[in-house]
């Protein structure tokens, strides 16, 4: 019987003549493959995804604008997947206002509804002096003449369930096939006093009643919109501030 000749290693992953022979015969097994060029090939491909996608989120007149950088077929390209999506916004949107709501008709103007569409419902406060809910209201209009699709609806709380307590007012209900998707009671959760059109579009995000790349949907280095809420919630505070001193004199 042959006795086992036990073969001398030092570092068997070291790139030397020796171990490439060893390799070759079998005694100790074949390098594992660099890391560094698993990593390496991985930013070269997100790099190359990133330059294919860099006109994906541009509106027309954005892609109109690099007529003259980028390649007449690619860009092309956008132009028909952007038109294609404004169609189908276009088709979608039926809605384009907020509708007031009877207590008698909620079933079929909201459950059944939700079977075509999101259907948001603002449970609005009997109060005046509720500035987040008349902020609401005022969102509200603005997010549905931009969302068509969304049919946005409104109802005072205490008409649609009796009892309901002023303190979780507004309360927002998200429809979606005839079920509650989601409930948001008062809008500390979304910004008080300082909620905003894009807060709102953050709500629709996130129950998939709006895609995130939508060309509506305000991007997080964009905040026009948002000023105009600022001057809604002024306005409102202001004007229940003046209520407050007219009651004083009653």
């Amino acid at each position: 019987m042959d006795a086992q000749v036990n073969v001398p290693v030092d570092n068997p992953n070291a790139d030397t003549e020796w171990n490439d022979i060893l390799r070759k015969h079998g005694v100790i097994p074949e390098k594992p493959p660099s890391p560094t060029a698993i990593i390496q090939e991985a930013i070269l491909e997100a790099r190359k995804q990133a330059h294919e996608d860099r006109l994906k989120d541009r509106d027309l007149d954005e892609l109109n604008e690099l007529e003259d950088e980028e390649d007449e077929a690619f860009l092309e390209k956008y132009r028909s997947q952007r038109i294609a999506e404004l169609s189908t916004i276009s088709t979608a949107s039926v809605f384009n206002q907020v509708y007031p709501l009877q207590k008698l008709d909620y079933s079929k103007d909201v459950t059944e509804a939700s079977h075509k569409a999101f259907v948001l419902v603002h449970l609005t406060s009997s109060l005046a002096t509720n500035i987040e809910s008349r902020l609401l209201t005022e969102l509200w209009r603005e997010m549905a003449r931009k969302f068509g699709d969304v049919k946005f609806c409104e109802i005072r709380a205490d008409m649609c369930i009796e009892g309901y307590p002023e303190r979780n007012t507004p309360t927002i209900l998200v429809y979606r096939d005839g079920d509650i998707k989601k409930q948001v009671v008062s809008l500390r959760e979304l910004g008080g006093e300082k909620t905003t059109i894009k807060d709102l579009q953050n709500l629709l995000v996130g129950v998939g009643a709006l895609k995130a790349n939508d060309h509506r949907v305000v991007s997080a280095a964009q905040n026009d919109e948002d000023q105009p809420c600022s001057s809604i919630r002024s306005s409102k505070i202001n004007g229940a501030a003046t209520e407050d001193d007219d009651d004083d004199w009653d």
